[in-house]
């Protein structure tokens, strides 16, 4: 169980990497012709606006006290008429496609401010975590299980009916993420987030696998 100062070591990180990747739904959206989220203010970097108690605070911090490796979590969800879309079925593809983008281009950031983090400080780790929570988030969303962001990409790619049958999984997605994490599926996740962990820490002055190891499974 990670101790209060570490906890707040995590909380940084964990709240933009949770609900940044909103900001950047609704930025792209807007780009495409869908105004709605621009409109209502959610199209900010204050993580405040995105926020959801539980899917962004109580979950991820359940997860993280019991030490098991694996932290998920959700922010408040930017509205979205796909109709005002230009083009429609490549719009819903990048719109969807924005949230694990923005998760990569977040862990690149952290990568980049590690390299100025001095050795062994509180910082360093911030950012150790910053890097692995992004990843893990940006792969976990490209799952093709609705309501996951994967799942749009492939709504979208599939004829009419084959797509509305598929979406219809999204009432149960759920808890087949919750069975699937139950059952140890995930571990096929965590081994491609170690993979470009792994990859990363050629850039940084950390071993980002080893970190992630010793302070987040243990």
């Amino acid at each position: 169980m990670p101790d209060f100062q570490t906890l707040l070591i995590y909380i940084i990180p964990l709240l933009f990497a949770i609900t940044i990747p909103q900001a950047a739904h609704g930025w792209v959206a807007s780009k495409l012709g869908d105004h709605t989220a621009s409109m209502l203010g959610k199209v900010t970097l204050n993580p405040v606006k995105h926020i959801d108690p539980v899917g962004t605070i109580l979950v991820p911090l359940l997860l993280l006290i019991t030490s098991i490796g694996f932290v998920i979590g959700w922010a408040k969800q930017i509205p979205l008429n796909s109709r005002a879309l230009r083009p429609k079925r490549a719009g819903i593809i990048l719109v969807a496609l924005a949230g694990p983008g923005a998760n990569f281009l977040l862990a690149i950031g952290w990568l980049i401010i590690s390299n100025f983090a001095p050795s062994g400080t509180v910082l360093l780790k911030m950012t150790a975590f910053g890097i692995y929570i992004n990843i893990l988030l940006a792969v976990f969303n490209l799952i093709p299980i609705p309501p996951l962001n994967g799942s749009r990409v492939i709504s979208e790619l599939l004829p009419g009916p084959l797509s509305y049958k598929y979406n219809q999984l999204e009432q149960y997605g759920f808890f087949i993420v919750l069975g699937l994490m139950f059952l140890g599926a995930f571990k096929y996740i965590l081994l491609i987030v170690f993979l470009v962990l792994d990859f990363l820490s050629i850039f940084s002055q950390i071993n980002l696998v080893q970190f992630v190891i010793i302070n987040v499974f243990s």
